[in-house]
């Protein structure tokens, strides 16, 4: 039995249907996509400044008097260091801050992230807790001096 001609394929309104729906698919997913590529990519700025957390860590827990002061701590890079961090410091209390880079967002870029060394529920102070243990690290804060937008930060860098 034959078939007519109408019935071998789709119609143009029901192409241009499939058409609209990918279109507002890919809308939706574009900016969910690219918030998910700048978490990552904020992911290195975090080990970035993690790698200092050892150096800062042993100064506490071996150190006596006042700490080694603002830009001592050992882990301190002027430069780039990677695609992502244009610079890394410490205070005189070890509170680390890296300035991002290379996102292409102003929102992100030349702003800072901070991790602070906490012993015992309180943030470091070098001029009285030297010769104790840091017992964790708040990521992220915005009262630590962290500029840049929380929905940019990886999850386990909301400032606790």
């Amino acid at each position: 039995m034959r078939t007519r001609d109408s019935e071998l394929g789709f119609t143009l309104v029901e192409l241009m249907i499939v058409v609209a729906i990918i279109g507002i698919l890919a809308a939706v997913a574009y900016p969910i996509y690219q918030n998910y590529v700048k978490r990552t990519r904020m992911s290195e700025v975090v080990l970035a400044v993690s790698a200092c957390r050892t150096p800062i860590s042993e100064v506490y827990q071996s150190g006596s008097g006042t700490g080694p002061g603002a830009g001592n701590w050992g882990c301190e890079v002027s430069g780039p260091s990677s695609v992502y961090v244009q610079s890394i410091a410490t205070d005189a209390n070890g509170k680390i801050m890296a300035m991002a880079q290379g996102f292409n967002d102003s929102a992100i870029d030349g702003k800072v992230l901070t991790l602070v060394p906490m012993i015992g529920g309180a943030a470091g102070n070098a001029a009285t807790d030297m010769g104790k243990a840091v017992t964790s690290w708040r990521c992220g804060s915005t009262a630590d001096g962290t500029t840049i937008p929380v929905n940019y930060l990886p999850s386990s860098c909301h400032g606790s």
